[in-house]
Protein backbone atom coordinates (compact mmCIF):
# COMPACT_ATOMS: atom_id res chain seq x y z
CA UNK A 1 0.00 0.00 0.00
CA UNK A 2 2.56 2.05 0.54
CA UNK A 3 2.83 3.03 -3.50
CA UNK A 4 -0.60 4.24 -3.20
CA UNK A 5 -0.74 8.41 -2.97
CA UNK A 6 -4.29 10.63 -2.70
CA UNK A 7 -3.16 12.71 -5.83
CA UNK A 8 -5.45 9.85 -7.97
CA UNK A 9 -4.59 10.48 -11.91
CA UNK A 10 -3.16 7.78 -14.15
CA UNK A 11 -0.13 6.78 -12.34
CA UNK A 12 -2.36 5.45 -9.25
CA UNK A 13 -4.86 3.70 -11.71
CA UNK A 14 -2.37 1.79 -13.41
CA UNK A 15 -0.86 0.61 -10.30
CA UNK A 16 -4.22 -0.63 -9.31
CA UNK A 17 -5.72 -1.70 -12.38
CA UNK A 18 -3.94 -5.26 -13.36
CA UNK A 19 -4.94 -5.89 -9.51
CA UNK A 20 -8.39 -4.59 -9.46
CA UNK A 21 -9.71 -8.36 -8.76
CA UNK A 22 -8.10 -8.59 -5.84
CA UNK A 23 -8.73 -4.90 -4.88
CA UNK A 24 -12.48 -5.65 -5.33
CA UNK A 25 -12.49 -8.73 -2.96
CA UNK A 26 -10.74 -6.82 -0.50
CA UNK A 27 -12.40 -3.75 -0.55
CA UNK A 28 -15.72 -6.40 -1.16
CA UNK A 29 -14.52 -7.20 2.30
CA UNK A 30 -13.96 -3.94 3.66
CA UNK A 31 -17.66 -2.51 2.76
CA UNK A 32 -18.95 -5.46 4.20
CA UNK A 33 -17.30 -5.51 7.34
CA UNK A 34 -18.42 -1.92 7.51
CA UNK A 35 -22.39 -2.34 6.48
CA UNK A 36 -23.29 -5.83 6.87
CA UNK A 37 -25.20 -5.33 3.67
CA UNK A 38 -23.90 -7.39 0.06
CA UNK A 39 -25.47 -5.17 -1.48
CA UNK A 40 -24.53 -2.00 -0.71
CA UNK A 41 -21.01 -2.93 -1.41
CA UNK A 42 -22.13 -4.45 -5.01
CA UNK A 43 -23.25 -0.89 -5.83
CA UNK A 44 -20.34 0.66 -4.54
CA UNK A 45 -18.32 -1.16 -6.39
CA UNK A 46 -20.66 -0.96 -10.15
CA UNK A 47 -20.87 2.61 -9.41
CA UNK A 48 -16.98 2.93 -9.19
CA UNK A 49 -16.64 0.72 -12.31
CA UNK A 50 -19.53 2.83 -14.28
CA UNK A 51 -18.43 6.31 -13.18
CA UNK A 52 -14.77 5.68 -14.23
CA UNK A 53 -14.81 5.24 -17.59
CA UNK A 54 -11.61 5.79 -18.66
CA UNK A 55 -9.64 3.96 -15.73
CA UNK A 56 -8.31 7.30 -14.28
CA UNK A 57 -8.67 6.31 -10.71
CA UNK A 58 -11.26 9.80 -9.91
CA UNK A 59 -14.91 10.39 -9.91
CA UNK A 60 -17.16 12.71 -10.47
CA UNK A 61 -17.68 14.46 -6.89
CA UNK A 62 -21.10 15.20 -7.47
CA UNK A 63 -22.61 11.63 -7.99
CA UNK A 64 -20.67 10.25 -5.88
CA UNK A 65 -21.69 12.29 -2.87
CA UNK A 66 -25.50 11.93 -4.20
CA UNK A 67 -24.66 8.08 -4.16
CA UNK A 68 -23.45 7.89 -0.59
CA UNK A 69 -26.07 10.04 0.73
CA UNK A 70 -28.75 8.23 -0.53
CA UNK A 71 -31.22 5.05 0.95
CA UNK A 72 -28.95 2.54 -0.83
CA UNK A 73 -26.02 3.65 1.55
CA UNK A 74 -27.33 6.28 3.61
CA UNK A 75 -24.33 7.99 5.13
CA UNK A 76 -25.02 11.32 6.53
CA UNK A 77 -24.08 14.79 5.11
CA UNK A 78 -20.97 15.20 7.94
CA UNK A 79 -19.92 11.52 7.44
CA UNK A 80 -20.18 11.73 3.42
CA UNK A 81 -18.20 15.24 3.25
CA UNK A 82 -15.32 13.81 5.47
CA UNK A 83 -15.05 10.54 3.49
CA UNK A 84 -14.94 13.09 0.25
CA UNK A 85 -12.42 14.81 1.94
CA UNK A 86 -9.98 11.83 2.98
CA UNK A 87 -10.66 10.55 -0.16
CA UNK A 88 -8.88 13.48 -1.77
CA UNK A 89 -10.04 16.18 -4.33
CA UNK A 90 -8.18 16.76 -7.60
CA UNK A 91 -8.22 20.53 -8.88
CA UNK A 92 -11.56 19.79 -11.24
CA UNK A 93 -13.26 18.41 -8.30
CA UNK A 94 -13.05 15.21 -8.59
CA UNK A 95 -12.42 12.72 -6.04
CA UNK A 96 -9.61 10.27 -5.77
CA UNK A 97 -11.24 6.99 -4.72
CA UNK A 98 -7.96 5.24 -5.46
CA UNK A 99 -7.59 6.08 -1.86
CA UNK A 100 -10.49 4.66 -0.37
CA UNK A 101 -9.15 1.15 -2.16
CA UNK A 102 -5.88 1.57 -0.81
CA UNK A 103 -7.53 2.30 2.44
CA UNK A 104 -9.58 -1.00 2.24
CA UNK A 105 -6.13 -3.18 1.36
CA UNK A 106 -4.29 -2.20 4.24
CA UNK A 107 -6.90 -2.77 6.78
CA UNK A 108 -7.21 -6.03 8.61
CA UNK A 109 -10.88 -8.10 7.80
CA UNK A 110 -11.31 -7.86 11.80
CA UNK A 111 -10.31 -4.31 12.42
CA UNK A 112 -11.62 -2.41 9.28
CA UNK A 113 -11.89 1.47 10.26
CA UNK A 114 -14.32 3.46 8.08
CA UNK A 115 -13.42 6.87 6.63
CA UNK A 116 -16.95 7.76 7.55
CA UNK A 117 -17.20 6.55 10.79
CA UNK A 118 -16.37 9.90 13.30
CA UNK A 119 -13.16 9.55 14.73
CA UNK A 120 -14.66 10.25 18.17
CA UNK A 121 -16.70 7.40 17.75
CA UNK A 122 -14.54 4.81 16.41
CA UNK A 123 -11.73 5.54 18.86
CA UNK A 124 -14.44 4.62 21.80
CA UNK A 125 -15.22 1.41 19.87
CA UNK A 126 -11.68 0.25 20.01
CA UNK A 127 -10.61 1.48 23.04
CA UNK A 128 -7.79 3.63 23.15
CA UNK A 129 -5.98 4.84 26.16
CA UNK A 130 -3.61 6.57 24.63
CA UNK A 131 -3.17 10.39 25.31
CA UNK A 132 -3.39 12.55 21.95
CA UNK A 133 -2.63 16.51 22.77
CA UNK A 134 -1.97 19.55 20.52
CA UNK A 135 -1.32 23.32 21.76
CA UNK A 136 -2.64 26.27 20.05
CA UNK A 137 -1.62 29.68 21.11
CA UNK A 138 -0.42 33.10 19.23
CA UNK A 139 3.02 34.20 18.95
CA UNK A 140 4.51 34.41 22.43
CA UNK A 141 1.65 33.04 24.10
CA UNK A 142 3.91 30.51 25.84
CA UNK A 143 3.63 27.48 23.73
CA UNK A 144 7.40 26.79 24.11
CA UNK A 145 7.32 27.06 27.50
CA UNK A 146 4.17 24.72 28.86
CA UNK A 147 4.56 22.08 25.90
CA UNK A 148 7.80 20.32 27.30
CA UNK A 149 6.04 20.84 30.96
CA UNK A 150 2.73 18.66 29.74
CA UNK A 151 5.35 16.36 27.82
CA UNK A 152 6.87 15.67 31.19
CA UNK A 153 3.51 15.39 32.99
CA UNK A 154 1.89 13.10 30.95
CA UNK A 155 5.10 10.88 30.02
CA UNK A 156 4.39 11.60 26.23
CA UNK A 157 6.53 12.84 23.78
CA UNK A 158 6.36 16.01 22.13
CA UNK A 159 6.30 15.42 18.08
CA UNK A 160 7.33 18.45 16.61
CA UNK A 161 6.30 18.15 12.22
CA UNK A 162 9.43 19.70 11.70
CA UNK A 163 11.93 17.47 13.65
CA UNK A 164 9.97 14.19 12.35
CA UNK A 165 10.38 15.46 8.37
CA UNK A 166 13.90 16.09 9.23
CA UNK A 167 14.19 12.74 10.75
CA UNK A 168 12.68 10.72 7.92
CA UNK A 169 14.42 12.30 5.19
CA UNK A 170 18.04 11.61 7.39
CA UNK A 171 16.75 8.04 7.91
CA UNK A 172 15.93 7.46 4.15
CA UNK A 173 12.50 6.38 4.89
CA UNK A 174 10.01 5.84 1.93
CA UNK A 175 7.63 9.04 3.21
CA UNK A 176 11.15 10.53 3.94
CA UNK A 177 12.25 10.21 0.43
CA UNK A 178 9.25 11.32 -0.62
CA UNK A 179 9.50 14.18 1.42
CA UNK A 180 13.31 15.11 0.41
CA UNK A 181 12.18 14.95 -3.30
CA UNK A 182 9.76 17.59 -2.55
CA UNK A 183 11.81 19.86 -0.57
CA UNK A 184 14.33 20.08 -3.12
CA UNK A 185 12.20 20.74 -5.84
CA UNK A 186 10.88 23.88 -3.39
CA UNK A 187 7.80 22.61 -2.73
CA UNK A 188 5.61 22.17 0.59
CA UNK A 189 5.19 18.66 1.79
CA UNK A 190 1.75 17.89 1.27
CA UNK A 191 -1.19 17.56 3.71
CA UNK A 192 -1.17 13.45 3.02
CA UNK A 193 2.59 13.00 3.25
CA UNK A 194 2.97 14.74 6.69
CA UNK A 195 0.10 12.69 8.29
CA UNK A 196 1.81 9.44 6.91
CA UNK A 197 5.12 10.78 8.61
CA UNK A 198 3.50 11.29 11.83
CA UNK A 199 1.31 7.65 11.50
CA UNK A 200 4.93 6.27 11.05
CA UNK A 201 6.41 7.97 14.40
CA UNK A 202 3.48 6.92 16.40
CA UNK A 203 4.05 3.43 15.90
CA UNK A 204 7.59 3.90 17.98
CA UNK A 205 7.62 2.61 21.34
CA UNK A 206 7.74 5.98 23.50
CA UNK A 207 4.38 6.65 21.91
CA UNK A 208 2.97 3.77 23.42
CA UNK A 209 0.83 6.19 26.42
CA UNK A 210 0.16 9.11 23.77
CA UNK A 211 1.93 11.98 22.43
CA UNK A 212 1.90 16.07 21.45
CA UNK A 213 1.68 17.50 18.49
CA UNK A 214 3.70 20.67 17.49
CA UNK A 215 2.83 22.09 15.05
CA UNK A 216 0.13 20.34 13.16
CA UNK A 217 -2.67 20.45 12.22
CA UNK A 218 -2.97 24.39 11.49
CA UNK A 219 -5.93 24.02 9.31
CA UNK A 220 -9.43 22.87 9.11
CA UNK A 221 -8.94 20.26 6.42
CA UNK A 222 -5.32 19.17 7.80
CA UNK A 223 -7.48 18.47 11.55
CA UNK A 224 -9.37 15.79 9.27
CA UNK A 225 -6.52 14.52 7.70
CA UNK A 226 -5.28 13.66 11.56
CA UNK A 227 -8.58 12.71 12.78
CA UNK A 228 -8.81 10.04 9.89
CA UNK A 229 -5.28 8.49 10.59
CA UNK A 230 -6.32 8.32 14.35
CA UNK A 231 -9.26 6.84 12.96
CA UNK A 232 -7.15 3.36 11.69
CA UNK A 233 -4.79 3.56 14.82
CA UNK A 234 -8.32 3.61 16.98
CA UNK A 235 -7.22 6.80 18.93
CA UNK A 236 -9.03 10.15 18.92
CA UNK A 237 -7.90 13.95 19.75
CA UNK A 238 -7.87 13.59 23.78
CA UNK A 239 -7.37 17.49 24.19
CA UNK A 240 -6.83 20.54 22.59
CA UNK A 241 -5.11 23.16 25.09
CA UNK A 242 -5.48 27.05 23.84
CA UNK A 243 -3.48 29.28 25.18
CA UNK A 244 -5.49 32.85 25.92
CA UNK A 245 -3.06 35.64 25.92
CA UNK A 246 -4.58 39.47 25.48
CA UNK A 247 -2.01 41.34 22.34
CA UNK A 248 -0.76 43.98 24.70
CA UNK A 249 0.73 41.44 26.87
CA UNK A 250 1.88 39.71 23.31
CA UNK A 251 3.71 42.40 22.35
CA UNK A 252 5.81 43.08 25.40
CA UNK A 253 6.57 39.21 25.35
CA UNK A 254 7.45 39.52 21.43
CA UNK A 255 8.96 42.60 21.30
CA UNK A 256 11.43 41.36 24.31
CA UNK A 257 12.23 37.77 22.78
CA UNK A 258 15.45 36.89 22.59
CA UNK A 259 16.59 32.72 21.22
CA UNK A 260 19.52 30.61 20.99
CA UNK A 261 19.59 30.23 16.86
CA UNK A 262 21.08 26.44 17.35
CA UNK A 263 19.26 24.71 19.85
CA UNK A 264 15.81 26.94 20.21
CA UNK A 265 15.80 28.17 23.44
CA UNK A 266 14.22 31.07 24.17
CA UNK A 267 15.13 34.20 26.50
CA UNK A 268 12.74 37.35 27.13
CA UNK A 269 14.60 40.47 28.53
CA UNK A 270 12.41 40.92 31.64
CA UNK A 271 10.26 37.33 31.44
CA UNK A 272 13.54 34.65 31.53
CA UNK A 273 16.21 36.82 31.25
CA UNK A 274 19.69 34.75 30.57
CA UNK A 275 22.67 34.75 33.08
CA UNK A 276 24.46 36.93 31.17
CA UNK A 277 21.85 40.20 31.53
CA UNK A 278 23.11 41.82 34.64
CA UNK A 279 20.50 44.26 36.32
CA UNK A 280 20.16 47.78 34.39
CA UNK A 281 22.27 46.22 31.66
CA UNK A 282 20.98 47.25 28.07
CA UNK A 283 19.93 44.01 26.26
CA UNK A 284 22.46 43.60 23.50
CA UNK A 285 24.11 40.44 21.95
CA UNK A 286 27.25 40.93 24.33
CA UNK A 287 24.25 41.11 26.83
CA UNK A 288 22.28 38.70 26.02
CA UNK A 289 23.99 35.26 26.15
CA UNK A 290 22.48 31.74 25.97
CA UNK A 291 23.10 29.94 29.24
CA UNK A 292 24.34 26.57 28.57
CA UNK A 293 27.14 27.45 25.10
CA UNK A 294 27.80 31.40 26.25
CA UNK A 295 26.97 31.84 22.78
CA UNK A 296 25.16 35.42 21.37
CA UNK A 297 21.15 34.82 21.49
CA UNK A 298 19.35 37.11 18.56
CA UNK A 299 16.44 38.32 17.83
CA UNK A 300 13.85 36.81 15.07
CA UNK A 301 13.78 39.52 12.33
CA UNK A 302 9.87 38.81 12.53
CA UNK A 303 9.40 39.37 16.33
CA UNK A 304 8.19 42.88 15.98
CA UNK A 305 5.14 45.31 16.83
CA UNK A 306 4.07 45.20 13.23
CA UNK A 307 4.90 41.59 12.20
CA UNK A 308 3.16 40.30 15.04
CA UNK A 309 0.14 42.27 14.17
CA UNK A 310 0.19 40.29 10.89
CA UNK A 311 1.18 36.85 12.33
CA UNK A 312 -1.89 37.68 15.06
CA UNK A 313 -4.41 38.27 12.15
CA UNK A 314 -2.44 34.93 10.32
CA UNK A 315 -3.32 32.67 13.60
CA UNK A 316 -6.73 34.00 14.51
CA UNK A 317 -7.40 32.81 10.40
CA UNK A 318 -5.40 29.59 10.88
CA UNK A 319 -6.75 28.13 14.28
CA UNK A 320 -10.34 29.37 14.78
CA UNK A 321 -11.66 26.47 12.65
CA UNK A 322 -9.26 24.47 14.00
CA UNK A 323 -10.82 25.03 17.46
CA UNK A 324 -13.89 24.79 15.78
CA UNK A 325 -13.47 21.75 14.14
CA UNK A 326 -12.83 20.07 17.75
CA UNK A 327 -15.30 22.05 20.11
CA UNK A 328 -18.13 20.22 19.04
CA UNK A 329 -15.94 16.90 20.53
CA UNK A 330 -15.65 18.44 24.15
CA UNK A 331 -11.74 18.20 24.11
CA UNK A 332 -11.09 21.76 23.69
CA UNK A 333 -9.77 23.61 26.85
CA UNK A 334 -8.96 27.28 27.37
CA UNK A 335 -6.46 28.79 29.86
CA UNK A 336 -5.40 32.03 30.90
CA UNK A 337 -1.93 31.61 30.15
CA UNK A 338 -1.07 36.21 30.86
CA UNK A 339 1.29 35.49 33.59
CA UNK A 340 4.82 34.81 34.12
CA UNK A 341 6.35 31.41 33.01
CA UNK A 342 7.02 29.73 36.15
CA UNK A 343 3.05 30.31 36.89
CA UNK A 344 1.54 28.89 34.01
CA UNK A 345 1.49 25.39 34.68
CA UNK A 346 -0.42 26.10 38.10
CA UNK A 347 -2.90 28.11 36.15
CA UNK A 348 -3.04 25.31 33.44
CA UNK A 349 -3.11 22.02 35.34
CA UNK A 350 -6.59 22.91 37.04
CA UNK A 351 -7.88 23.41 33.62
CA UNK A 352 -7.23 20.33 31.44
CA UNK A 353 -8.29 18.19 35.00
CA UNK A 354 -11.74 19.53 35.29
Amino acid sequence: SSHFTSQGGPRAWMIIGPRFGVVERRLSAALMQLTGDSGKCRRVLEVFRRQDKNGSGLLPAEPLRRFLKSKAFGCSDQDVELALELWGRAGDGSVDYTSFIAWAMRCDSDTVSAPFRSAQAQASRVGSNRTVMMVFGPPGAGKGTIAPILSEHYGVPQLSTGDMLRAAVAEGTPVGLQAKDVMASGGLVPDELVVNIIRSRIKQQDCASGFLLDGFPRTGPQAALLDAMLVETGDCVSCVLALVVPDESLRVRICGRWVHKASGRSYHTTRAPPKSLTPGATPSVETMLDDETGEPLMQRPDDTEEALGKRLKAYHGETAPILAHYEPKGVVRRADADCMPQEMWARIRPVLEA
